[in-house]
């Protein structure tokens, strides 16, 4: 199996500082930015500190308010590191049409934990398709797709994150 990435920490307050105004003037004058900015920060720290939404908002002439709500309303940023363990369960049609909240409740019951949660270096996180609807239902372990998800898939996850 994969070896799993190491725990992400936060950066020094000055790494932040410097690695924040070098992806706002890498977009200076762009317009559309925010999206970009937003790609880039996380691509740089694994997140999108929320110490960038002022810088952000004062380059972009937004509010606080718009940068967070963006950074809130796509799934795929996130505002602190992830987990070492990301693992994304599809909830969309075709998964739910295949057991899908039968699916979820094992998948719980076998990581001890419900979706939406983080525990220690485990995330289990909802995600509406990840373009395996013939494959329902399916996850994604990291960066790994598996799917028809059943009692062995679930059991061969939880002790991938385990170990």
């Amino acid at each position: 199996m994969k070896d799993a990435a190491p725990v992400a920490l936060p950066p020094a307050p000055a790494r932040l500082s410097e690695g924040i105004a070098e992806v706002l003037a890498a977009h200076e004058g762009q317009e559309g930015a925010l999206l970009p900015i937003l790609h880039d920060l996380q691509a740089e720290f694994g997140y999108v500190p929320p110490e960038s939404y002022d810088a952000i908002a004062e380059a972009l002439r937004l509010s606080r308010a718009e940068v967070a709500g963006v950074v809130g309303f796509y799934h795929d940023f996130r505002a602190a590191p992830a987990a070492r363990h990301v693992i994304k369960l599809c909830r969309a049609e075709a998964c739910q049409a295949m057991n899908g909240a039968a699916t979820q409740a094992r998948l719980e019951h076998a990581l001890g934990m419900k979706l939406g949660e983080t525990k220690g270096n485990v995330a289990l996180e909802a995600v509406y398709c990840l373009g395996l609807c013939a494959c329902a239902p399916a996850a994604m372990v990291g960066d790994r797709l598996v799917g028809r998800l059943d009692d062995t898939a679930i059991a061969a996850i939880a002790e991938e994150v385990r170990a």
